[in-house]
């Protein structure tokens, strides 16, 4: 009889997951367009594990308070706007934004306990930001959002947004940070240059790439399509906190570039969904001028929804892996993972680990060969099936 000893490489690599916790991330979450909060109307959002109303009283200042009335558990979603304040549909109780009642008509005196849970917001480049902190804590002054300055300028389109419910842990979506591959085989990009940059709570990820011909002429024909060529691209794509990524997109085209900046923010629906947001503006040129920007600004958004629902795809199939198996091209998951944990720990509990300043840059010589060869197949397949 022959033993065989089994060795390290032998072994299977079991897939570890452990039970995804209710706390919910700390910091800034994008919960749209302002403007669409701002009709004198009640709006439900469902975030963090509970029912919120918005609502913006005569005053302009929109406001956020957990849904439920402190009464008798009216829906204040449900009841109407009233000067500044809200009005519970069940007994007509006024909620003002900071969370106090500050009136029952039927009554003489507002109880002294007669107060609800607020949320601190802001509004900033036409958009509305509302802060968690499951400490309980105002947001700290060196907690910021940049200022993006084409939102309100007139030289650039007005926002293009789309918002879509992805039934997943909102992990998935901040994993694409570090994941170069991806690009190339789920968006039919072609990546050529990919750093990543890590320091206190931003993360950015530095992409450069070139346009795919198999995927260019599959879109526009084997003939190729009119108007300016397309080069590639180049993103310099940030998220400021748990959930809200600036991206500074650049597309080369023959003769001149495109400037964009593309939004791709999230909050939390509860531990397995959340509301995914895109947003993009372009800015004016001389070789794009106000109507051909609005115009591609639409095409844009259209075509970033397309990639959103490609990756929407391989989330509702795939597994939550803590221990995702890597190879040298992969970049920095772990890295990425402990700078994300920092939002869900207490403030006291953050370590340097999650916030030094970390760079990692993937050698993309192997990657861009594979790629090449893909492509050159693909192009010699569709012409030989065309022949």
């Amino acid at each position: 009889m022959i033993h065989v000893t089994a060795t390290e490489s032998d072994a299977v690599r079991a897939i570890e997951a452990e039970a995804i916790s209710r706390r919910f991330a700390r910091g800034w979450h994008c919960l749209g367009l302002a403007e669409k909060f701002k009709d004198g109307k009640p709006h439900t959002v469902n975030a963090f594990g509970q029912k919120l109303v918005v609502f913006t009283g005569e005053d302009g200042k929109t406001n956020v308070l957990d849904a439920y009335c402190r009464h008798m558990g009216g829906d204040l979603s449900q009841g109407s706007v009233k000067g500044n304040e809200i009005a519970c549909p069940f007994h007509d109780w006024r909620w003002g934004g900071d969370g106090r009642c500050k009136k029952i008509p039927y009554s003489r005196r507002v109880p002294l306990r007669a107060r609800t849970s607020a949320w601190p917001t802001m509004e900033q480049d036409k958009l509305l930001f509302v802060w968690n902190d499951p400490e309980g804590k105002q947001p700290p002054a060196d907690v910021t959002i940049p200022v993006i300055e084409g939102a309100t300028r007139d030289d650039w389109t007005d926002w293009r947004w789309t918002e879509t419910i992805v039934h997943t842990n909102a992990r998935e979506v901040i994993d694409n940070v570090v994941d170069m591959a991806h690009f190339f085989y789920i968006h039919k990009s072609f990546p050529t240059y990919f750093k990543n940059i890590f320091e206190k709570q931003t993360a950015t990820q530095i992409m450069k790439g070139v346009t795919r011909e198999d995927a260019r002429r599959q879109r526009e024909g084997d003939e190729g399509g009119g108007g300016p060529r397309m080069l590639g691209n180049t993103s310099v794509a940030s998220y400021h906190g748990p959930s809200f990524m600036i991206d500074e997109l650049t597309y080369h085209y023959e003769g001149y570039d495109l400037h964009s900046v593309l939004i791709n923010c999230h909050y939390p629906i509860d531990e397995n969904s959340f509301a995914l947001h895109s947003g993009i503006i372009v800015q004016h040129s001389a070789a794009l001028p106000a109507a051909a920007a609005e115009a591609t600004a639409e095409k844009l958004s259209d075509f970033i929804l397309t990639g959103f629902e490609q990756d929407i795809e391989i989330w509702r199939n795939k597994t939550r892996i803590d221990n995702p198996l890597l190879c040298e091209e992969d970049g920095p998951v772990y890295q990425l993972r402990r700078w994300y944990e920092q939002f869900y720990v207490d403030a006291a509990d953050v370590t340097p680990e999650m916030t030094d300043r970390f760079e990692y840059e993937i050698d993309t010589t192997r990657p861009v060969e594979s790629w090449e060869k893909e492509v050159e197949e693909n192009l010699a397949r569709r012409e030989g099936a065309s022949a």
